[in-house]
């Protein structure tokens, strides 16, 4: 049995209502959305959003956790891997049995435990609609989709064309699918973090589908000027109206469920700038319960002590998690050492990234910032009272080039993506070694060789918590492309093949490197 709601009321976007009684709408307590089957094929009748319906929950759902437990590493402990869960396994070359889905990750999780990482962070594993911006993509002859994920449609669901039991089961053999992937994951002692997408969702602008949250309460869900137009904070249409009464704790609802119901070990929160901005309709009785005087706070106004992430900090069960934030957003706001923080969030230290670039290719003038990123980047962290293990270290992640294309491209080379190369990041503080693309002469691939390897020392080495990119442990390219988010094919797809034959070059350093930094106590400062 499904179920979906129907909202009567008014129908005014020009005062931010969007209630019609013609729509199903999603639950957004749903535990499992039921839509399409099968990654990247389109519904009945060639239909992109065809109607999706809510999981009635049952008490007969029971899962074997196996005596599972958290395994509550300290935070110095850890070697973050940023993985996606179907571009892991989706490439021909992983022969498995499921590829693509949870259970093609724990197939292959061997791989992690030999790399000696011991967290993996999923990008968005909540339900999303790849086919959100479904078009043929004349360069590559194929169809662009959402292969990234970060366009969330419900955020108790776990992405169901993720699982190889598809909807079957009314959801159920979906949910269990992840569970088993984080059971097996803690068996051989890895965490498993999620990345999470607070801070907008699939239904975009005054344009964009009803799908849920809109049809339930436009005006109470997304940040609202007065005459309803969409605060764009985030760059995709909407924003989550995060610091509502409301909304706030229907986040924390949120996350305290996949703790406890699913066992997840933390959260990386996308664009979590937007968590620290007042909410519309913002008034002290409204978030405090009491006036406060000269309390005239404009809508998206900064907040030194967010009531959102003061909840989250100091939540009996989020207390014991890690919480990761990416602490700017697309409305300007830069938060890198300075996001509201109970000396428990740790950020993406996008600087340390931008600074060790700048340093291994040469710039000048960069060595003085270069040693404090080795010691942990205290100017950053150290006075508000954190510590080294609150800089999450990278390089390279999802969007931005890979560590072999770092070290190989100059420019971005971003035509596959059917923009004309104009989407994407410009500068890229990146070096090409003298030659220009993968065809090049014995000297400079043996130059890239190097340069690589002193990225990844460089890594692991630091104070601080480090971060691989999947498939950078092999080299893996994307032919120069920072922006491959609509791509579900060999760009995005881990190469085993490729994996297979580096394993006596640069993979077998990365593996003697990670080994290095656990045997080693001095690289992880409490």
């Amino acid at each position: 049995m499904l179920y979906g709601y129907k909202f009567d009321g008014n129908f005014s976007p020009e005062v931010g209502l969007y209630y019609d009684p013609s729509k199903i709408v999603l639950d957004p307590y749903a535990k499992s959305v039921i839509s399409r089957g099968e990654f990247g094929v389109l519904g009945h009748d060639d239909n992109r959003w065809p109607q999706m319906a809510c999981m009635i929950p049952t008490a007969e759902n029971k899962f074997d956790w196996e005596g599972d437990s958290p395994l509550k590493y300290p935070q110095r402990d850890l070697i973050i891997y940023e993985m996606h869960v179907r571009g892991f396994t989706q490439h021909e070359s992983s022969r498995i049995e499921f590829p693509g889905t949870y259970l093609g990750v724990v197939e292959k999780l061997d791989h992690l435990k030999e790399l000696g990482v011991n967290c993996i962070e999923l990008m968005p594993c909540h339900e999303f609609n790849e086919l959100e911006y479904y078009g043929y993509n004349s360069v590559l002859g194929d169809y662009k989709v959402n292969f990234w994920g970060y366009s969330t449609v419900n955020y108790f669901s776990p992405m169901t064309r993720y699982s190889s039991a598809g909807t079957r089961n009314c959801g159920l053999d979906a949910i269990n699918e992840f569970k088993l992937l984080v059971r097996e994951a803690h068996k051989r002692g890895i965490e498993v973090f999620m990345d999470v997408v607070f801070n907008h969702t699939a239904e975009g602008n005054e344009k964009g589908p009803i799908l849920s949250f809109r049809g339930v309460d436009n005006s109470i869900y997304y940040m609202l000027a007065p005459k309803g137009e969409f605060y764009n904070y985030s760059g995709c249409g909407n924003t989550f109206n995060c610091n509502h009464p409301i909304v706030r704790q229907f986040i924390l609802d949120c996350l305290r469920y996949w703790v406890t119901e699913m066992h997840v070990d933390g959260f990386r929160f996308d664009l979590a700038s937007i968590m620290t901005r007042s909410s519309s309709l913002w008034d002290a009785v409204n978030v405090f319960g009491s006036p406060i005087e000269g309390d005239l706070l404009t809508t998206g106004t900064p907040l030194s002590s967010p009531p959102l992430i003061d909840m989250m900090s100091n939540d009996p069960i989020l207390h014991d998690v890690k919480l990761i934030a990416e602490a700017w957003d697309a409305g300007g706001l830069y938060q890198v050492g300075m996001f509201p923080h109970w000396r428990i969030w740790s950020e993406w230290n996008g600087k340390y990234r931008d600074i060790v670039r700048q340093f291994i290719k040469g710039t000048d003038g960069f060595s003085g910032a270069f040693a404090e990123c080795l010691c942990g980047s205290p100017g950053l962290y150290q006075e508000g009272g954190r510590k080294p293990w609150n800089s999450i270290n990278f390089v390279c992640a999802h969007d931005g080039f890979t560590l072999a294309d770092l070290v190989t491209y100059n420019e971005k080379h971003n035509l596959a993506n059917g923009e004309d190369n104009n989407d994407g990041e410009n500068h890229n503080n990146s070096w090409n070694c003298g030659q220009e693309g993968e065809f090049v002469s014995i000297s400079v691939k043996k130059l890239r060789k190097r340069q690589m390897k002193n990225f990844f020392l460089c890594l692991m080495v630091s104070q601080g918590v480090p971060m691989i990119y999947m498939g950078d442990e092999y080299g893996h390219t994307k032919g120069g492309n920072n922006n491959t988010y609509c791509h579900d094919n060999y760009i995005n797809y881990f190469h085993w093949d490729k994996k297979e034959e580096s394993s006596s070059d640069f993979f077998r350093f990365c593996c003697l490197m990670t080994k290095f930094r656990h045997e080693c106590e001095s690289l992880g400062l409490k």
